[in-house]
């Protein structure tokens, strides 16, 4: 989910989000801000035997100099929710806003819901296809291409990037599918919008997230650009396979690869595409560091003007709908809170099994627990239609996250102290 990373650093390229958290200087295990001009990784200090993500990712360790141990110190005595800016810090109230403001569109204005659809964008509606677009892209901007080929030469990356596939394309669709089939055995719409949802793995706002606990924002950078790359190989067959095949007969007839496919390749390939093209020309030509403070700010907002605007159109355009199937958007809520607490602890218990420190298992969290719900929103109003149950269990979806993963930031602490990480 895309958001306006205004102001708090966790979103920021090449910083952590230690910043964004209490002070836990009095724990025995806490997370701390090692800011490097070459990996710009957050670790995780260990007073007794002292821990370095980067030499378990297999990346040369940061030099952290006593200012920047002691800003990261100063940084952390403020709360996560207040470290994020106001934008971000009220994105839960945004969103509800812009579902509110455009069920009363489609209620009250006349006509408004088939003016939406006019025009077509490979089978989405051409104001629908503008807002997905928009708010893909700036996030996109942020993540650190150029540093794959380096890191990917380093063996153990690869112990971390199995682990994340194991779980984000693995275990977490099955549970999605499970709990879709528990929650909402007779409603054939909202189960298939919610798989749609399990499948699509978080390329967005899972930055923020990983930034507010104080996980590894190079790792979180890298798991993006892979599950970017994954998805426009694997989410159209996924999609076949769980609801054409599993879901049976009847749900295979109502979904196509080739509508899919194409849509995972529109609405995740072209502001990939652009963003890579953007990241490495703008850097070369004006600078990495025009790039970083200046580009990277000012495109920001657009994202979340981009999902505010996509929810409010689709909201509209179901009008009447939306009002008549409250009880539908309750019942999507129920599995969709299950689903983000319950992925999010089986993978930081996993990742604590298998001996990851606490940046690397928060980030391995939040990613498994976070979904694109852009790219499920667009994939089920090409393949079903804007006033379907399908888009109306994907445009859920956002409202839920917020809140739920706010609160996990706060959890994953206390968790942490726990298991003594």
């Amino acid at each position: 989910m895309s958001t306006n990373p205004d102001g708090p650093s966790p979103v920021a390229p090449g910083q952590t989000g230690a910043s964004a958290l209490p002070d836990a200087s009095h724990h025995k295990h806490h997370p701390q801000d090692a800011e490097s001009p070459t990996t710009g990784t957050g670790t995780l200090s260990n007073d007794e035997m002292p821990r370095n993500p980067d030499t378990e990712k297999g990346l040369p360790p940061p030099q952290t100099g006593g200012r920047e141990k002691q800003a990261a110190k100063e940084a952390g005595k403020s709360s996560a929710f207040k470290a994020l800016g106001w934008l971000d810090r009220l994105l839960a109230l945004w969103i509800f806003l812009a579902m509110a403001i455009g069920i009363i569109l489609g209620n009250f204005v006349p006509n408004i819901g088939p003016a939406l659809q006019q025009g077509k964008f490979v089978d989405v509606s051409i104001p629908i296809a503008i807002g997905l677009l928009v708010m893909m892209y700036p996030i996109l901007c942020k993540v650190r291409y150029e540093a794959l080929p380096e890191v990917f030469s380093h063996r153990t990356i690869w112990k971390q990037i199995g682990f994340s596939i194991l779980i984000n394309w693995i275990i977490a669709p099955f549970l999605m599918l499970g709990l879709a089939w528990a929650f909402l055995p007779d409603e054939e719409g909202l189960r298939e919008g919610l798989i749609l949802v399990g499948l699509a793995r978080c390329i967005a706002m899972v930055l923020i997230w990983n930034g507010l606990a104080g996980g590894d924002a190079e790792y979180c950078a890298i798991l993006v650009a892979i599950n970017s790359l994954l998805q426009m190989v694997l989410y159209a067959p996924m999609a076949i396979l769980f609801i054409g095949v599993m879901g049976g007969d009847a749900a295979a007839s109502t979904i196509s690869y080739s509508t899919v496919a194409t849509s995972v390749a529109v609405f995740l390939g072209i502001p990939l595409g652009a963003a890579m093209v953007t990241r490495f020309a703008l850097r070369k030509l004006a600078g990495a560091d025009w790039y970083d403070r200046v580009f990277i700010r000012y495109i920001s907002p657009w994202a979340l003007i981009g999902l505010l605007y996509t929810v409010l159109v689709l909201f509209a355009s179901q009008g009447r709908q939306v009002v008549q199937q409250i009880v539908s958007v309750v019942r999507v809520a129920a599995p969709l809170i299950v689903y983000f607490i319950l992925v999010f602890f089986v993978t930081l218990w996993m990742a604590r099994r298998v001996g990851f420190n606490y940046s690397l298992s928060a980030t391995q969290s939040f990613t498994a627990a976070s979904n694109n719900f852009e790219l499920a929103i667009a994939v089920a109003v090409a393949a079903y239609g804007p006033d379907s149950k399908q888009a109306l269990a994907a445009t859920v979806g956002p409202l839920i996250e917020v809140p739920v993963l706010i609160g996990l930031v706060y959890l994953v602490r206390i968790v942490a102290k726990r298991w003594k990480f």
